[in-house]
């Protein structure tokens, strides 16, 4: 009888990097030897709708000229070190990028790279085609915001359902990040910190499933036994 294969509890490295895109409001420009051109849409639109990301065309370079997007992922909780993802697409554009440019950026796709705290990982076109946008993407920011703000003083109860049990001394505890698969927090101590990753019973398929997730996460550690005390 073969042995089950164990569920996915994180994103994969395509799936970090359609996530950036998604959600990002702002990109850094690097194009044609030009300075850094930073990108901000205050209109409600993300980098995602601004760039169309096109297979390489195989012809000569002709007039194309090679372009650098870096975006930056960065925690939406006050948590130390808030940088927690680089993705940087290099590919190709018809012509030089301007200040100025409107509507969308077509690029002609080289490669997409993300950097966080498991390295440095290389994702392909076909890679990106292939992973389904997490729906929790856009709206990850609000939602940490609010379990913060409105339910800070539960954060530190989901302790109880980190394994294996985190040492004492934490002097914060927050949320950092939330995915379909799951929710990572912050235990910060002074002079370091760690990072502990509770997974769904199920991925989330729809964002209003992300809230029933929390509070399931929430009632688990509840129910969980009162020995494991919280070392804060």
């Amino acid at each position: 009888m073969r042995p089950s294969l164990s569920r996915v509890t994180h994103p994969s490295p395509a799936e970090r990097v359609l996530s950036v895109l998604t959600a990002a409001h702002s990109m850094t420009v690097v194009s044609d030897g030009r300075e850094p051109v930073e990108v901000h849409r205050l209109d409600g639109s993300r980098a995602r709708g601004l760039v169309h990301l096109h297979e390489p065309s195989g012809s000569g370079p002709g007039a194309r000229v090679p372009v650098r997007l870096e975006f930056t992922d960065i925690a939406p909780a006050p948590v130390r070190d808030r940088l927690r993802a680089r993705v940087t697409v290099t590919g190709l554009l018809a012509a030089p990028y301007g200040a100025e440019a409107g509507g969308n950026t077509c690029v002609e796709f080289g490669r997409a790279v993300v950097e966080d705290g498991g390295g440095r990982t290389f994702v392909t076109l076909d890679e990106l085609r292939d992973t389904d946008p997490d729906p929790i993407a856009t709206g990850e920011a609000a939602m940490l915001t609010h379990l913060l703000d409105g339910h800070g003083e539960l954060v530190p109860l989901l302790l109880r359902l980190v394994q294996p049990q985190p040492d004492k001394g934490a002097v914060r505890v927050l949320p950092l990040a939330m995915d379909r698969y799951g929710l990572t927090l912050r235990l910060e101590y002074p002079g370091t910190h760690r990072d502990a990753r509770l997974p769904f019973a199920k991925p989330v398929t729809r964002i209003d499933q992300a809230g029933p997730r929390i509070h399931a996460l929430l009632s688990a550690a509840r129910r969980a036994s009162h020995r494991n005390r919280l070392p804060l």
